[in-house]
């Protein structure tokens, strides 16, 4: 028996204000920092019963054909699971969301998302930087993000608002 796959069973493509945006599949390190973030952020949240993580490509629908992104790791509390529909995808405001920086996309994660994410109200926005070994975790407040841990001042902890009692030593974000 064979299966015939189509472009959108592995549709990497999102839309970013209007903008139809194709991005290669990430490799290598980018998907060893996937793991060992569903791993840290997954087992914290089963041991808390506070959420679910969920990993690209899986859209986040903000807006219909305008604002249709798919960040590397999603984070949706218990309470907002309603958000992740029964065809698998997220109509509303995911409470964290994550962006690992490669290089052709670090204006889109470090520019165009953060004021995307910014805008829509998510809580919490890491983005990481594989080639630094930095996360920096952004938190919204009045609207307007303000840096909440870089692990380059923290002595190399990352801890988070959303994820209540989460520090992690940043090395365990960046092994393999």
């Amino acid at each position: 028996m064979s299966t015939t796959l189509s472009k959108s069973d592995f549709d990497l493509s999102q839309i970013i204000n209007g903008v139809t945006i194709m991005a290669p599949s990430p490799f290598g390190f980018h998907q060893d920092i996937i793991s060992n973030l569903v791993l840290l952020i997954g087992n914290h949240a089963k041991l808390n019963k506070s959420g679910k993580i969920l990993t690209s490509p899986l859209d986040v629908i903000f807006e219909k054909g305008y604002n249709v992104i798919q960040p590397d790791l999603i984070y949706i509390r218990k309470e907002n699971m309603s958000i992740f529909d029964s065809k698998g995808y997220i109509h509303g405001v995911p409470d964290l969301l994550i962006e690992i920086v490669s290089t052709s996309s670090v204006s889109r994660d470090t520019v165009e998302k953060y004021k995307i994410y910014e805008k829509y109200g998510v809580n919490e926005y890491w983005i990481v930087f594989p080639e630094l070994k930095v996360v920096e975790v952004f938190v919204l407040k009045d609207g307007k993000y303000s840096l909440f841990c870089s692990t380059e001042n923290t002595e190399g902890v990352l801890s988070s608002v959303i994820l209540t009692d989460f520090k992690v030593k940043v090395d365990e974000v960046f092994e393999g």
